[in-house]
């Protein structure tokens, strides 16, 4: 059995990672890039990237087809486009770019560090609302919280 981490280091044989500076160079040299938020709807609407579009990674594979209630047209037809997935931290997005990549789209990357990582190169964020997002309070929101509950009981480490 793979733990969560032992899954993303498997499909990062296959997908390719790009850093927050590298995404603020594709978005100036290429006005079509798709960035792809595929956090789940109150993370997008805490703060995104400008201009991104929105699919849950729990509905991508039917949102990437016709004929499915989840289905994002725009995603639909953007299997040759260059597309950048991004997450919080950049582990879903990698599992989210291997499965767009298994349904055959060709040119999709994962945002190494996440939007962490896109706050930390001070690149900025709106909130859903459309609302510039103060950079400094962003911290707060990705510093990770684990309950007690979620740790590993001391029996078992």
């Amino acid at each position: 059995m793979k733990k969560f981490i032992e899954l993303i280091q498997h499909c990062l044989t296959d997908v390719r990672e790009i850093m927050p500076w590298d995404l603020e160079e594709r978005l100036g040299e290429n006005p079509d890039l798709l960035i792809l938020d595929v956090r789940e709807p109150d993370e997008f609407d805490a703060m995104h990237i400008t201009g991104s579009i929105h699919v849950p990674r729990g509905i991508l594979e039917s949102a990437c087809e016709w004929d499915y209630e989840e289905t994002v047209p725009e995603l639909v037809e953007a299997r040759d486009r260059e597309i950048v997935v991004v997450c919080r931290s950049g582990n879903r997005s990698v599992l989210a770019a291997h499965s767009m990549q298994v349904l055959g789209y060709s040119n999709v990357v994962s945002l190494q560090t996440g939007l962490r990582g896109w706050k930390d190169y001070d690149q900025p964020l709106v909130t859903g609302a459309g609302e510039d997002v103060d950079l400094d309070d962003a911290d707060v929101y990705f510093t990770p919280v684990v309950r007690p509950e979620q740790l590993k009981p001391r029996s078992m480490r």
